[in-house]
């Protein structure tokens, strides 16, 4: 019944069935302004992260490497990754027309210092133009896990999966850095997008296929395990619906898998290429010698000569003993159950719910178990490999996990109970609270269970917690809390505490009667500390933290 206003019904006299038939009517308009609110949402995180974070210790080489990709077009900075993404990261540096000298000869740490502290350029600046490509990249990535979500079970659970993704701390964290992780693992989840859409027009979205597994390759050569799975799964999609015979089937299926493995070599030939048209190469000194298997793969792929190059390099870092930190203990070497562990600290808690419900359903529920291989065995077969890499530096070698279980935490919908309906909501709820907690400290995210990211510092270390992110709001804390105090540091990172306005010496290096005052560390130098560093800190107070990476003590 009208209202004596007219035909407008006050809010509180809709009945809860009208609301409804409210939404199913304008369902689409409901869809597009949730997922603009999502990715709004991570666009706001990722962006603020970038302006107040200071360089991580990657990005001076990968932002050096690109000017001089950009400038000299040479490729003899930084061999051990493929050109493409920091191509992506010099697509920024151009609008920002860094200055760099002309003939610059030292090693890649050198050149990333040269060009953000020694060259007259504003580090903020630069830094800011080279983290915007990978932001950008990073939502369209969303759109693509929404985009295989909603194909797999519709709307709701695309949006489930954007929600999982687009709050997800260490998507967030690395998205917003000029680093190479999120590229490499949104390539590979388009990809995998591109095969399962092949299923059904094969010609048209087989080679599109090739080309993003190309570009995952020409970004990050730890993609190169998933290889073999996708050209298997591209065979599946071929094969798909057609009545062959077994020998049709095998001649088809080398057909193409030999295909889309052409298409990746060239995408990675391509982006040599687009650095050094003439491919200029010369081999850095005491490149690292490469037997057996392992030497006998580098010799017969079809790559180019610096990217072969760049797999002995890789192998060589394999080779070499590096130290970890897991639960407080400090070792040499590796753990193969390191990047689970890490994953477990680092993963809101309500996140790995939906992941575990989404991959049984993927399993269980008969119109997904198609779906399952392309969407599960990927970043299972990557988990595996990277177990058993030797560097146990931090979650960022696995972040293909949140990106590709995020699709699979939507198979939930497929659960026709209103209970599962309830609980799935409630725990995107759960996510998306404890994300938006830890703004805007997102790199040293850990879960509720493990205390916050105030407690991330006692169970893990370098990259998961503190990478140098925090010297900026350090000196910020200096100038306003401690004006005119003696300051001793010790700094992990690619910064130039100086260019802050940070003077301070290493008290490691002074006796220990000399050092009183403020002692600041970073808490990765806390968690490796030696003897000499761990006696000075066992004497001091600490009295105050940055960004949840840095510690200060006051030492009388």
């Amino acid at each position: 019944m009208a209202s004596r206003h007219g035909d407008r019904v006050p809010v509180s006299s809709v009945t809860p069935s009208r609301r409804f038939e409210w939404l199913r009517r304008h369902r689409r308009w409901v869809f597009v302004v949730t997922v603009v609110a999502l990715l709004a949402e991570m666009a706001v995180a990722m962006v603020t992260t970038a302006v107040e974070q200071t360089p991580t210790i990657d990005e001076p080489v990968y932002v050096g490497t690109a000017v001089i990709y950009v400038q000299e077009h040479s490729l003899r900075y930084n061999p051990e990754h493929p050109p493409l993404g920091k191509l992506i990261i010099g697509s920024g540096l151009v609008f920002a027309h860094p200055h760099l000298d002309a003939g610059f000869t030292g090693d890649q740490t050198a050149l990333g210092r040269r060009l953000l502290y020694e060259s007259g350029n504003d580090p903020g600046q630069v830094m800011l133009w080279a983290r915007l490509p990978v932001i950008v990249l990073t939502l369209l990535f969303g759109l693509v896990v929404l985009a295989f979500a909603r194909e797999l079970v519709g709307s709701v659970g695309g949006l489930v999966a954007l929600a999982l993704y687009t709050f997800s701390p260490d998507v967030i964290a690395h998205g917003s850095l000029a680093t190479l992780d999120v590229p490499a693992s949104g390539f590979l989840l388009m990809s995998v997008w591109l095969l399962w859409r092949a299923r059904r027009r094969p010609l048209l979205y087989l080679p599109l296929a090739g080309a993003a597994l190309g570009a995952a390759m020409a970004t990050k050569m730890s993609t190169l395990p998933a290889v073999p799975v996708l050209l298997l799964l591209a065979v599946v999609s071929m094969c798909h619906g057609r009545d062959l015979s077994l020998v049709r089937k095998v001649r088809l299926g080398a057909a193409v898998a030999a295909g889309t493995a052409l298409v990746a070599l060239a995408v990675v030939w391509a982006a040599y290429l687009a650095v050094d048209p003439r491919l200029r190469w010369t081999a850095p000194p005491h490149l690292p010698a490469v037997h057996g298997l392992r030497g006998l793969l580098i010799d017969w792929l079809p790559f180019p000569q610096p990217y072969r190059d760049g797999m002995r390099v890789q192998f060589g870092f394999e080779n070499a003993t590096w130290e970890g930190f897991l639960f407080g203990r400090l070792y040499h070497g590796s753990l193969w159950y390191y990047l689970p562990a890490a994953l477990l600290v680092k993963t809101p808690l309500g996140m790995m719910a939906l992941w575990l419900a989404g991959a049984v359903a993927m399993v269980a529920v008969p119109r997904l178990r198609t779906a399952a291989p392309y969407v599960l065995i990927p970043p299972a077969v990557l988990l595996a490999a990277a177990m058993l890499g030797s560097r146990d530096l931090g979650v960022r070698y696995a972040l293909f996990v949140p990106v590709f279980l995020a699709v699979a935490a939507a198979g939930v919908v497929a659960w026709r109970r209103r209970w599962a309906r309830v609980a799935t909501a409630a725990l995107v709820l759960f996510v998306a609270v404890s994300s938006l907690l830890a703004y805007p400290y997102y790199l040293p995210y850990s879960n509720e269970a493990f205390g916050g990211p105030a407690q991330t510092h006692l169970r893990l270390h370098d990259s998961n917690v503190d990478w140098g992110q925090d010297l900026g709001r350090l000196a910020d804390r200096l100038h306003r809390r401690y004006p005119h105090e003696k300051v001793w540091l010790v700094y992990k990172g690619a910064g130039v505490p100086s260019y802050y306005g940070i003077h301070a010496a290493d008290p490691r290096e002074a006796p220990a009667s000399e050092v009183h005052g403020l002692v600041v560390v970073s808490d990765t130098s806390i968690a490796k500390a030696d003897n000499r560093l761990a006696a000075l800190l066992a004497t001091s107070t600490p009295v105050d933290e940055v960004g949840h990476s840095i510690t200060i003590y006051r030492r009388p």
